[in-house]
């Protein structure tokens, strides 16, 4: 149980949800290791890697997404860095970039907007969360979650950008100690923060119009997808739990205000059980009781999550669940693990699965 709880850590550190994540696992894997219980069961630990969309379900199990390809669509035309350029980094640096011409992002999201912004082939490196089609041939730099200084300084980089979740710590102050240019970005928690993140990347690499261009057209696709949201003609909105499961290590969380779930959700038209309920925390283990409480018509989950506890069929073996208005419905929403919390470029394809799975058949 002790290696498998280990690696169902090191699935959640370099994400969205490391920071949040990390206080609620250590307590419910304090359980899961005196007792290794809980419900579900089936497929690995589920971290890391996937595609958006595909497993989606609603009303009997029957498919209610559409897949989406697994690429990013860069900007038309390829900018030209303006540098060098001075940014202050989110951990208190002042940083210097001379450079884009070898970049290493190390978060898939990160990665994303490198991409998009028309740079991708200055990208010489990725981190496994980068999972995307035109990433997949690029040298990895992670151990596990973890960021090999010594594989990112061979690669000998002009410019490395990471976030605040990114670590260990050790491994970012050996890059730093180095000479390269680090610059560490705010991790995004909502809508909100989308084009701050496209904003800082963009101003580190010196293409700040392009930033521009690329905001402009991620909120408009994100408004776009909204106003598409199915009409509820007085109806009341869905309200939609969102669960982080790791059935291979007994990991079953229930996601409250501070998950990072709930922009989405609310941008969705639904209201976020956990936080609706009065989770004001991030995330709490999944009981009966909270589950009860909180109601949901329908459950969020990351689709190897899903996986993880044998599919929508074992997510109802899991205590509570089937006694819920999704449970008895089988009504489950399936985001990539991915792209779910990155709340970068393609968030609004992102919200278009939401909204689809949400409202098939009318629901």
């Amino acid at each position: 149980m002790t290696n498998r709880t280990n690696r169902t850590v090191h699935s959640v550190r370099r994400s969205r949800l490391a920071s949040a994540l990390l206080p609620a696992l250590a307590l419910a894997l304090t359980a899961t290791v005196t007792g290794c219980g809980g419900g579900g069961g089936g497929g690995g630990d589920g971290a890391g890697d996937g595609r958006l969309g595909g497993t989606g379900t609603s009303g009997g199990g029957q498919s209610a997404a559409t897949a989406t390809a697994d690429r990013v669509e860069p900007l038309p035309g390829i900018p030209k860095p303006r540098l060098p350029v001075t940014v202050d980094s989110a951990d208190g640096h002042e940083v210097t970039v001379a450079s884009a011409d070898r970049i290493v992002p190390l978060t898939g999201s990160l990665s994303e907007i490198v991409f998009t912004l028309g740079l991708g082939e200055r990208v010489v490196a990725r981190d496994i969360t980068a999972t995307f089609e035109q990433a997949a041939d690029l040298p990895l730099v992670t151990r596990a979650h973890d960021v090999s200084a010594e594989g990112v300084l061979s690669l000998k980089p002009t410019l490395v950008i990471a976030d605040t979740t990114t670590g260990p710590a050790e491994a970012i102050g050996q890059i730093r100690d180095a000479g390269i240019p680090l610059v560490v970005v705010a991790p995004a928690k909502s809508l909100a923060d989308v084009d701050a993140r496209i904003d800082a990347v963009a101003g580190a690499l010196g293409v700040e119009a392009a930033g521009a261009r690329l905001k402009e057209r991620t909120d408009a696709r994100i408004a776009a997808v909204q106003k598409d949201i199915p009409a509820r003609e007085g109806r009341r909105k869905p309200r939609v739990a969102f669960l982080y499961l790791r059935g291979s290590a007994s990991v079953y969380l229930l996601g409250g205000a501070d998950s990072g779930a709930s922009s989405l959700l609310e941008a969705a038209g639904a209201v976020d059980a956990g936080k609706e309920s009065g989770l004001r925390k991030d995330f709490t283990a999944i009981t009966s009781e909270a589950l009860a409480k909180a109601a949901p018509d329908a459950i969020l989950v990351m689709t190897k999550g899903l996986e993880s506890v044998g599919g929508p069929d074992g997510l109802v073996k899991i205590p509570g669940v089937a006694e819920t208005p999704a449970g008895m419905d089988r009504r489950v929403v399936s985001v990539d693990d991915g792209v779910l919390l990155n709340y970068g470029p393609r968030t609004d394809e992102v919200l278009k699965s939401i909204v689809e799975q949400l409202y098939a058949n009318g629901k």
